[in-house]
């Protein structure tokens, strides 16, 4: 498989880059992969690159995109950070990604028992990390069920993966407040903006429903 090329990426629509990602998907869990000389993509895209999508994930070691979902070289820009939120530099790396770079998706990913998120629910207090917690703790406060306390945290992993899915649907829904530029583009049918879950259990994405 050749690495993306101007005329690939023009011929992308933004349901085909999720079709994309979703068979890769597919190939990652049966454990197939699809036919790629990655040298000969370096040497590809050594001119330039044109990627397809823009996948905003948390950094956990499980969790890389493009292993995840099958890619090669020059296929995707890759976001990672603890809790795959959104702030003014993502929200610049997406816009630079979709407006100027061309790709067609942003995908938010989280992932089941999620370090960041446990975090979030046990209302973790720790140097640097104590900010990036309470950027979290509005999807672990928009969780109602359970509302026993003592079932509100990282023991509870139904809870912890309830937390997950909201925080994906909140971070969404902070991109499009918060870049009017990826709105504008989505409302215009330019790219899609979708949510998904990586099952650490299985390598399964689910793509979730808005």
């Amino acid at each position: 498989m050749k690495a993306h090329t101007k005329e690939t990426q023009a011929t992308m629509t933004p349901q085909k880059a999720l079709d994309f990602l979703k068979e890769g998907n597919e190939r990652f869990q049966q454990n197939l992969k699809a036919n790629r000389n990655l040298l000969e993509q370096v040497n590809d895209t050594k001119e330039g690159q044109f990627p397809f999508a823009t996948i905003l994930s948390c950094i956990d070691s499980r969790v890389s995109a493009e292993l995840v979902f099958d890619q090669g070289l020059g296929d995707i820009f890759s976001v990672r950070i603890a809790g795959n939120f959104v702030n003014e530099d993502i929200l610049g790396s997406m816009e630079f990604g979709s407006k100027l770079a061309g790709t067609k998706l942003i995908v938010v990913l989280g992932h089941t028992s999620c370090g960041a998120i446990k975090g979030a629910c046990d209302h973790v207090k720790m140097g640097n990390l104590t900010k990036l917690i309470e950027k979290i703790t509005p999807a672990v406060d928009a969780v109602k069920e359970p509302q026993d306390d003592s079932k509100r945290n990282s023991a509870n992993n139904e809870f912890v993966d309830a937390v997950a899915v909201q925080n994906v649907k909140m971070t969404i829904d902070n991109i499009r407040k918060e870049s009017e530029i990826l709105k504008q583009m989505e409302d215009n049918k330019e790219i899609l903006i979708v949510g998904g879950m990586y099952d650490i259990n299985d390598g399964k994405v689910t793509f979730l429903e808005d």
